[in-house]
Formats: structure tokens, C-alpha cells, sequence
């Protein structure tokens, strides 16, 4: 039997307005910015308009790179709620896949904007084998001292042993395919932020990651004592990190050249090593892994994969050629393209925005025997 399953950050899902843009400039959308607004009744107007003429657009174009992965089941993150999730699927969603993704399993995260991780899946494969929903668990609620996991350089960043480890959840689902378990892991990561102390924002966070991914770990070693390797369980999700980089110099009329950079430290090696898992996407081309273009001008732009699915050892074995394909049809123009890796994208994506998410779905189909 086979299973299609499929990652996306869907980039703010939300069904509600945010309205922080009109004290902290920052967080003000580059829209608002451009007006003077002479009030925050004002603000407030203009940005429940701009939301609503962005978002018809942006979620058709997420939609269509859903229906692009032709997944089964498929986690989900920076998520608002199950509401949001459920309108999304009925006026969105259904349009492209028509009665798919009636079961939809989400859990109140840490997050501080409120954007959760979630899983939505089909009653049934493509191939007519019912999948049936078993169990959920949040560990949401686990601090560093839950798992001995506190250390000097997250106290170094004000983390106190009694804070709780995932900033937004590791939701473990258990189901059922045709009768075959599998257990699902679905994460998002601490995000790297901006620079700070002298670090970028990547090695400045790195420290919240690591005891992240080392949680999970033990979570699944806990879970399967002793039988991890023989297990059939995967990781899902946006991890906020990379083992390497694709970067990008040049320009457009010179031509753009790419260099892999391999990264001395990652807080995905705490998942791969000694064999736990392996993370399938590495079974495609170096310069063809990744899943978000960065850029902060011309003078820092690379490639990364920060979205995984990562298999246990056994699910690994069974999928020995398996290699997932990446959606990238909704990807902004902006975007820089290895030399034949180009694809047409969705109608009306534009340059920055709209477009699908900034990250791009990842999928695979998977034999479970």
C-alpha cells in the first residue's frame, strides 16, 4: 500500500486582523507605510482592506500548490486555528480537490502571534485505503527541566529551566492506513529572527532549536523504547535550519552564479545523527533541496531547505528510492532559479506578493508494509 504525504508552511494563515503595525513601525505592513495615517480608527480601516484584497489571491495560490502535492495527508504550520483552517478548505481548497481534506487535527501551540502547526487528511488514499485517525498529543506543555535540556547558552539568551521548550508544538498523531501505524511528528521550529549580540539571527537562536530537536528526540525514543529504528514514524515540518545552503552572486544581467555552502552546525544534526533518521530530501541534487529563497538584498541571497520530512529508519528501508518532489509553481518572481530548474507559476503570482507561501511544499509517496 502507498501513502502520499506532504509538508507546507502555508505563511500566516490567519482569520483574524493584526493591528500591532500601528505602534511598533516594524511590524507595519510596507503598504501602510507609505501613508501617512493620522489615526489608529484610521489604521485600523485600512489595514482590514489591505488584508482582505491580498488574501483572495494568496490563498488561491496555496491552495493550488496543495492540490500540486496530491497528498493524502499533509502537515500544515503557522496556522491560526481550526476555524481558519476549515474556511480555508471549504472556499479554497475544495475548488481544486474537491471533497478531500475532511479531517483537520490542529492543538493551541506557544506561539505568540498564535500560529499553530496542523494535519489534514483524506477519509481515504488515492488508491481507495481508508485512513482512520487514532490518537493526538500535544507537548506543548514540556519545559527544559520536563527533560533535563537546560543549558548555559539558553540561559544566555534569558530561557529559564521552567519555560517550555517548543515555541509553537511537537503534535504527534497516530494513524491508521489500511490497518498499517504510522505516527506522525509535526513541527515548526524557533524561527532565526533578526541579528543580535554580534550574531546572526540564525546562530543566535540556534541554541532554542537545538534543545527543540533534541526534545523531540527523546520524545520518540521515549515513545518507542528500544524500537524506534523498526518503527514506521516521520517528521514533518518547517525545522528553521539547514545542513547547507545554495548562495546566489551576480546579477540578472551578468548572470548569477550558486556555490554550496556546507554549514559546520545545524540543529538538524541532532536528528540525523548516529542514523535516528534520515532526511529524504538529501536524496535529491544539492542544488535542487531547497524550499525557501532568502534574501535581504543583493548582497545576501541564498537557497535553503528548512522544510523536512525526515523518515525513521525502517520507513527509510522500505522507501529506499522513494524522492520527494518540491511544489515551487508559487513561488514569487522574485526568486532565483538554479539553471534548469525553472517552472511556470501559478496565474497572477507577482513579483513579492501575492504568492502561495514563501516556502515551497515538499511530498512523497510512501510504500508501508
Amino acid at each position: 500500500m502507498s501513502l502520499r504525504l506532504a509538508t507546507f508552511n502555508v505563511e500566516n494563515l490567519m482569520n483574524r486582523f493584526d493591528f500591532s503595525g500601528y505602534r511598533n513601525e516594524l511590524l507595519r505592513d510596507r503598504t501602510l507605510s507609505l501613508f501617512q495615517i493620522g489615526s489608529e480608527a484610521e489604521y485600523r480601516q485600512l489595514e482590514q482592506a489591505r488584508a482582505i484584497a491580498h488574501a483572495d489571491d494568496t490563498r488561491q495560490l496555496t491552495a493550488l500548490a496543495i492540490a500540486a502535492t496530491r497528498a493524502d495527508i499533509i502537515c500544515l504550520q503557522e496556522v491560526d486555528n481550526i476555524e481558519a483552517l476549515k474556511a480555508f478548505e471549504y472556499a479554497y481548497l475544495f475548488k481544486m480537490v474537491g471533497q478531500g481534506y475532511r479531517q483537520k487535527y490542529t492543538t493551541t501551540g506557544n506561539d505568540t502571534r498564535g500560529i499553530d502547526v496542523a494535519v489534514m487528511f483524506r477519509p481515504e488514499t488515492v488508491h481507495g485505503q481508508p485512513i482512520e485517525f487514532v490518537a493526538m498529543t500535544s507537548h506543548a506543555h514540556l519545559t527544559y527541566q520536563d527533560l533535563g535540556l537546560h543549558t548555559p547558552e539558553l540561559q544566555a539568551l534569558g530561557n529559564e529551566p521552567h519555560e517550555r521548550i517548543f515555541r509553537r508544538d511537537c503534535l504527534e498523531l497516530d494513524v491508521t492506513i489500511a490497518g498499517r501505524p504510522l505516527t506522525i511528528f509535526a513541527l515548526h521550529l524557533k524561527s532565526m529572527g533578526s541579528p543580535r549580540n554580534g550574531l546572526d539571527g540564525r546562530q543566535a537562536t540556534m541554541p532554542i532549536r537545538i534543545a527543540e530537536a533534541r526534545a523531540v528526540r527523546r520524545i520518540i525514543e521515549e515513545r518507542f523504547v528500544g524500537g524506534h529504528g523498526a518503527t514506521d514514524w516521520v517528521i514533518c515540518g518547517d525545522l528553521n535550519d539547514y545542513r547547507q545552503r545554495v548562495r546566489i552572486d551576480g546579477d540578472a544581467h551578468a548572470g548569477f552564479a550558486f556555490e554550496v555552502v556546507d554549514e559546520e552546525h545545524s540543529c538538524v544534526d541532532v536528528l540525523l545523527a548516529g542514523g535516528f533518521c534520515e532526511n529524504i530530501v538529501e536524496r535529491r541534487p544539492e542544488l535542487d533541496r531547497w524550499t525557501l529563497y532568502h534574501t535581504r538584498g543583493p548582497q545576501e541571497r541564498h537557497l535553503c531547505q528548512l522544510d523536512y520530512l525526515l523518515l525513521s529508519p525502517a520507513l527509510a528501508r522500505a522507501n529506499a528510492r522513494a524522492v520527494p518532489d518540491i511544489v515551487r509553481g508559487g513561488q514569487p518572481w522574485r526568486t532565483i532559479f538554479p539553471p534548469g530548474q525553472e517552472v511556470e507559476r501559478y496565474p497572477r503570482t507577482g513579483w513579492d506578493r501575492p504568492k502561495a507561501s514563501d516556502h515551497c511544499p515538499v511530498a512523497v509517496t510512501l510504500d508501508l508494509v
